[in-house]
C-alpha cells in the first residue's frame, strides 16, 4: 500500500505540531497547513530532519480558493489525503456585550467555515479510497464559559458537524470524531491568562488544582487521541466526541 496522507490545519505550533508529529511518527506523510505559513514550514521541516514526509502550507481556511488550493497541492506534493485533522482556531474572547460582530465572525468562520471547507474538498479522496479520518477539535468551552459566547458556539457546533459528518460518510469507509480538549498548555492557554491578567504561571497552578488529576494538558496529550482516531483501529468509533479534560465533564 502507499503511504497514507495526513494534513493538519493550524499545524504550525500547539497541538496542530504535536499531532502532525505523532501522525508522522505513525507512518502518515504530513501537510502541516496554518495561516502562518513560515511555522508550518518549520514543523515540516523538524519532521523532514526526523526522516519524515512533510510539507507546510500556508493557508487561510476560511477562504475557499485557498482551501482549494492548499488541498491540491497536497495531492500533487504528497498525495491523495485520507485524514484530516481540522484544528485551526483562534480567540477572541470577550463578554456578551462587549463582543464585536468581527469577534463574532472571525470564530466562527476559522472554526466552523473552516472545517467545513477542509471537509468538503478533503472528502472526495477518502469516499475513492473508501477509507478515511476525519478528527475535528472542539472543546470543553462547548459546555459554555463566560466571556466566550463566540467560542463555545463554535466548538459546540463542531459537534454537531462531527455527527453529521460521521452520518453522510460512514458508508464511505469514513469516520469522523470530535477532541474536546480542557486546559491544555498553548499559547492560546497563555493569551487567555493575559485577558484575565493573571500571571501565566499562576494561572497554569491554579487551574491543576481544579483538575482531578492535578496537572495541566500538554499538546501530546490531544495528539495521542488524534492517533488513536486516525487508524485503523479506530474503524468501529465514529461521531464520537471525547472530553479529554482530566476529569469528567458533562
Amino acid at each position: 500500500m502507499s503511504q497514507k496522507v495526513a494534513i493538519v490545519t493550524g499545524g504550525g505550533r500547539g497541538i496542530g505540531r504535536a499531532v502532525g508529529t505523532r501522525l508522522a511518527a505513525d507512518g502518515f506523510a504530513v501537510a502541516l497547513l496554518d495561516l502562518n505559513e513560515q511555522d508550518a514550514s518549520s514543523t515540516a521541516a523538524d519532521l523532514e530532519a526526523a526522516g519524515h514526509r512533510a510539507i507546510g502550507v500556508g493557508a487561510d481556511v476560511a477562504d475557499e480558493d485557498g482551501v482549494a488550493a492548499a488541498v491540491a497541492r497536497v495531492v500533487e506534493e504528497l498525495g491523495a489525503p485520507t485524514a484530516l485533522v481540522n484544528n485551526a482556531g483562534v480567540l477572541r474572547d470577550n463578554l456578551l456585550f462587549k463582543m464585536s460582530v468581527d469577534d463574532w465572525d472571525t470564530v466562527l468562520d476559522v472554526h466552523l467555515r473552516g472545517a467545513f471547507l477542509m471537509s468538503r474538498a478533503v472528502q472526495a479522496h477518502m469516499v475513492e479510497a473508501k477509507w478515511g479520518r476525519i478528527v475535528n477539535l472542539s472543546s470543553s468551552s462547548a459546555l459554555g464559559n463566560r466571556g466566550q459566547a463566540n467560542y463555545s458556539a463554535a466548538k459546540a457546533g463542531m459537534q454537531g458537524f462531527t455527527k453529521t459528518l460521521a452520518i453522510e460518510l460512514g458508508p464511505f469507509g469514513v469516520t469522523a470524531n470530535a477532541i474536546a480538549p480542557g486546559l491544555i498548555q498553548t499559547a492560546m492557554t497563555e493569551a487567555t491568562a493575559a485577558r484575565l491578567k493573571v500571571p501565566f504561571e499562576t494561572f497554569l497552578e491554579e487551574a491543576a488544582k481544579q483538575i482531578p488529576v492535578r496537572r495541566i494538558g500538554q499538546p501530546e496529550d490531544i495528539a495521542a487521541l488524534a492517533s488513536f482516531f486516525c487508524s485503523e483501529e479506530s474503524g468501529f468509533v465514529s461521531g464520537q466526541t471525547v472530553y479529554v479534560a482530566g476529569g469528567p465533564l458533562a
